[in-house]
């Protein structure tokens, strides 16, 4: 049997496992010393069989990849869900040749889907979004010299939304998702209205931070703001609301990438705009579907810290955050907050704190919990951290798909 290297793929799940190499001695039936002599190579040049299986019980891997540098096995979610299938194949669909709607009837079907978005009801999205899509593009094509404008307008509201859907699927519909990311801002340039451009373009931010440039991302984001800023502040709580969002998204880019002073310093200063943004807005508001304002703000500063895997000074800047507003969101956001804490709770190794953050985003907005693959990962993820997985915490593991 070809042992080498098998310390060091302990370690390496180990670590992954959130286990120190005391709770992993323990688990095993021997001491932290035992754990690190095994981990660097001093004994067992041999390990007996029986101890590998053990340790891949422990660790939660098959144990061929205690064995070999194999490839891990697939994240969950690697392929497009069904239920996104329609509204991605109605992204390629042919112009229907029946009359399109008026615009008045596909206002209040966009508002209908926005609120439903909001509210983690993504199966109506994926029911609603296709008619939208086509009468849209529809209504745009057809629309009057005097309606061109708002018939634009319309068209990059309802890319932007579906840009949001696919979003919530992850790499799986990343491509997808740039393209309609794409429509929707040459639907807003075309409106000429510098709310939706700005809309439009923390959608392409967003986009390019799944394809991998997070960099291109942020200058992209900030160079928007910079350009629709005196449009934007026209506009009012409309226009403030747009502008704060897109320095909210320069800093959840900023934050995608590998942690450092200075790229910590750059997302800081984003998300610090984007408070003194909200603090001449007032009010957390739900302007163009943004709840932004202090509260969202707020918020965003955790996301960013996460992303950075500073977990204790997500937990602080989360203390600094009214539970009172947070109630008052949107439960997409509310549901997302709970996520981002059990994130945070995982990386300062509160896992039983992890468990309830879950636990409470899966009471108020299931589909926000079982049906994305980021967070049916970190449910997996938990799962493999807790040497006894609690009878709650298997449920929702068995409701997400995964063995516990």
């Amino acid at each position: 049997m070809d042992t080498s290297g098998i310390g060091r793929r302990i370690a390496y799940w180990r670590a992954r496992r959130g286990f120190t190499q005391t709770d992993f001695g323990q688990l095993m039936g021997q001491t932290k010393r035992w754990v690190q002599d095994i981990e660097g190579g001093k004994r067992q040049q041999d390990p007996r069989l029986s101890v590998l299986v053990r340790a891949a019980e422990v660790l939660r891997v098959p144990l061929e990849q205690l064995l070999t540098d194999s490839p891990p096995e697939p994240p969950a979610g690697s392929a497009p869900p069904a239920d996104a299938i329609g509204v991605i194949d109605a992204l390629y669909g042919p112009a229907p040749s029946t009359e399109p709607p008026a615009l008045a009837v596909l206002q209040e079907r966009l508002v209908y889907c926005c609120e439903a978005f909001q509210a983690c009801h993504y199966a109506t999205l994926a029911r609603e979004l296709p008619a939208l899509i086509a009468g849209a593009g529809q209504a745009a094509h057809n629309a009057p010299v005097g309606a061109r404008s708002e018939a634009q307008g319309v068209l990059s509201r309802v890319y932007q939304l579906v840009t949001s859907y696919l979003h919530k699927y992850g790499e799986a519909t990343a491509i997808q998702a740039a393209l309609a990311a794409d429509r929707a801002l040459v639907a807003a340039e075309r409106s000429g209205d510098p709310v939706q451009i700005g809309a439009a373009a923390r959608r392409v931010a967003k986009s390019l931070v799944y394809q991998q440039r997070p960099e291109t991302a942020v200058e992209f984001a900030i160079t928007s703001a910079r350009r629709l800023q005196g449009g934007l502040v026209e506009r009012g709580p409309l226009g403030l609301s747009t502008l704060g969002m897109l320095y909210l998204s320069a800093a959840l880019a900023a934050s995608s990438q590998e942690r450092t002073t200075a790229r910590v310093r750059a997302a800081t200063n984003f998300v610090d705009e984007a408070t003194d943004v909200a603090k001449r807005q007032g009010d957390d508001l739900n302007e163009d579907w943004t709840m932004f304002g202090p509260t969202n703000v707020g918020l965003h500063r955790v996301d960013m810290l996460i992303r950075f895997e500073d977990g204790w000074a997500a937990l602080e800047a989360a203390d600094k955050v009214s539970q009172e507003a947070v109630a008052g969101m949107t439960r997409e956001r509310q549901a997302g907050h709970h996520v981002a804490m059990a994130r945070a709770s995982l990386l300062t190794r509160h896992k039983d704190t992890a468990v309830k953050e879950l636990l409470a985003a899966d009471k108020l907005a299931p589909e926000e919990v079982r049906g994305r693959p980021d967070t049916v990962n970190l449910v997996k993820d938990i799962v493999g951290a807790t040497a006894s997985p609690g009878g709650e915490l298997r449920a929702l593991a068995k409701r997400c798909g995964l063995r516990a």
